[in-house]
């Protein structure tokens, strides 16, 4: 049996292009045999109709706050009280703003202020709008406050652009609610995850790299979200899918990844250094490509900074975590590694077997 059977799911729908993804996973939320309610703002109406909502959800739409019907019995607190889970899907930039205010100025903002299920929002938007300071802050503001952030995916938008911001599936969605446990052992914890190998550039088409994939990294954040974390995956490029309910932020080099994660790592319980930073980067790249020419080529490196070691001398630092992947002496250089770097944790990965 589901894990959201018979819960109720209070399902929000704002004002984007993928709100007619909204009745996909009302449909699947009932199959869930869940029981689904559903409050819309005035700006979704004109993308999906309340009369496609009712039919799927087998319960009439709400959009307005100041009902006096349903507010005669105080139905927005009514709503509030009602609901095992909270999700909104699409959340638009705009309303993750509203949100991350505290305002209260229709009946989806009001409702989320006065619920004390669990909340999860479901970002869409331009590419653009999603990589700006102002919605990263948002976010980042709403995250610390143990709201679950499901994506966004990357991929084709309506725009016609290619980026981060779509809405994550309707399949994903209910995935990330059944594992959203209403306790945890790590509920409330806030966990900082490096994933991915880090590319540094040689040149426009090439670069220094590694074997990662990102699969551990995005395992382990996976695992987190499961306990009941609020999950920070800060990554280098990968080719896995983004785990339900972690925020991404995507970087490449291990300069973009230390500033990414010392920009989050303040208010982090937890940090996991996963990801395979590069030792080295080319002193410069070279702005044109490198030509062959030449029977060999010389490249000047510099040492990258040390990520790990990096949030392991901090003052406030959080329970930090390190991963040493090694050919030979596993244990032992392990064991060095935990020691030089002053790290609570390691854990040992023979890439030989």
């Amino acid at each position: 049996m589901s894990s959201l059977a018979r819960k109720h799911v209070l399902v929000g729908v704002t004002g984007g292009i993928a709100a007619y993804k909204s009745a996909e996973l009302v449909r699947r939320l009932v199959d869930q045999e869940a029981i689904v309610r559903v409050v819309m703002t005035r700006a979704a109406r004109e993308f999906i109709t309340p009369l496609t909502l009712q039919a799927v959800s087998g319960h009439p739409v709400r959009d307005a706050l100041l009902d006096s019907q349903a507010e005669a019995g105080m139905g927005h607190i009514e709503l509030a009280r009602w609901a095992d889970h909270v999700i909104i899907a699409p959340a638009t930039a705009d309303f993750i703003a509203r949100l991350a205010a505290g305002l209260a100025n229709d009946l989806l903002t009001t409702l989320c202020l006065a619920t004390e299920a669990p909340l999860s929002v479901a970002p869409a938007m331009n590419r653009v709008m999603w990589d700006h300071p102002a919605t990263r802050a948002n976010i980042d503001i709403l995250s610390r406050r143990n709201v679950h952030i499901l994506g966004p995916d990357s991929g084709l938008q309506a725009c016609g652009e290619t980026g981060e911001g779509r809405m994550i599936a309707p399949t994903d969605i209910v995935s990330c609610l059944n594992e959203t446990p209403s306790t945890g052992v790590l509920q409330g914890v806030r966990v900082v995850i490096t994933a991915g190998p880090t590319w540094e550039p040689l040149d426009p088409v090439r670069a220094l790299t590694n074997h990662s994939s990102g699969k551990m990294g995005y395992a382990v954040a996976s695992a987190a979200i499961e306990a009941g974390a609020d999950v920070i995956l800060v990554s280098g490029p990968s080719f896995e899918l983004p785990p339900p309910g972690a925020t991404i932020h995507s970087v490449k080099t291990a300069n973009e990844m230390l500033a990414k994660v010392e920009s989050q790592i303040g208010s982090a319980n937890i940090f996991i250094g996963v990801a395979a930073v590069s030792d080295y980067r080319p002193v410069e790249a070279s702005r044109k490509k490198l030509k062959k020419g030449q029977e060999t080529i010389r490249l000047d490196l510099v040492r990258n900074p040390d990520i790990l070691a990096s949030v392991a001398a901090r003052a406030d630092r959080p329970f930090t975590v390190g991963f040493a992947a090694e050919t030979e002496a596993t244990l032992n250089n392990a064991r060095e590694k935990l020691l030089a770097k002053g790290l609570d944790l390691i854990v040992a990965n023979s890439v030989t077997s």
